[in-house]
């Protein structure tokens, strides 16, 4: 037990030799480096000061293009810096991709604004002009009517686009026209709430006589279809009414 005892003496005494003077002998010596930090800095002065340090140096690309930021600058490094490795060591940088990706421009027609700017920024498409036109139709107010760059066209990342977006001008009362919806083959009830639902009113109803028609629905109408009038115009009809 005592021989054994000091067997364990031995190699506690060894392993405090090797791990308190030996090995920072070995270091101290140049046989074990310390990496510099580098990641921050430009590439051509990072592997410059790396060389000096006595490393080898890769570059290497970052897996997916990070916008707005520069191809020369280094993102990250393998080893850590702070590290001890042997001299000549390869120390990996990592920077950003130089080429920008390609994808096809989105189709912003119909879109709100908002939707439109988020979709851009995302993409990073820069929105560099914006411009409103007066449309006629309430659904074309607020959004993109039209686009410079049309969809699908194969463009990079950064690049710009401007936009035309719908903008609706009331007009006064009096210069307001609705068109004449068209209600022949509907009944009189139907006919009436149509008119009303539009804005305009139900004027005369005149009576017509047909054995072959059916009663009371419309066969006629004045204004016509499509006419575009003055809100409240009355709408004349023309319904069927049997012989008994």
């Amino acid at each position: 037990m005592k021989r054994v005892g000091l067997l364990f003496l031995a190699a506690l005494a060894l392993l405090v030799l090797f791990d308190r003077i030996l090995m920072p002998l070995y270091i101290s010596q140049g046989k074990m480096k310390t990496v510099p930090a580098v990641t921050g800095m430009a590439y051509d002065n990072a592997e410059r000061e790396l060389r000096k340090a006595g490393f080898d140096v890769k570059k290497t690309y970052h897996v997916k293009y990070l916008n707005r930021v520069d191809p020369d600058i280094v993102l990250s490094q393998t080893p850590e810096s702070g590290s001890l490795v042997k001299p000549g060591r390869t120390v990996d940088l990592v920077v950003n991709r130089v080429e920008k990706p390609t994808f096809q421009m989105p189709d912003l027609y119909g879109r709100p604004e908002f939707d439109a700017r988020q979709t851009l920024e995302r993409l990073d498409i820069r929105l560099e002009n914006v411009q409103e036109t007066i449309v006629t139709e309430p659904e074309d107010d607020g959004r993109i009517i039209s686009q410079s760059v049309p969809p699908r066209t194969l463009i990079k990342s950064g690049a710009s686009v401007s936009v035309i977006i719908g903008k609706l001008e009331e007009q006064p009362i009096g210069l307001r026209k609705i068109a004449v919806p068209d209600v022949l083959g509907m009944s009189v009830s139907d006919a009436r709430q149509i008119m009303s639902g539009n804005g305009l009113a139900t004027g005369s109803i005149t009576y017509e006589y047909s054995a072959i028609l059916v009663p009371n629905t419309v066969i006629s109408q004045k204004p016509g279809a499509n006419a575009f009038v003055s809100p409240g115009t009355p709408v004349d009809l023309t319904v069927v009414n049997r012989l008994e």
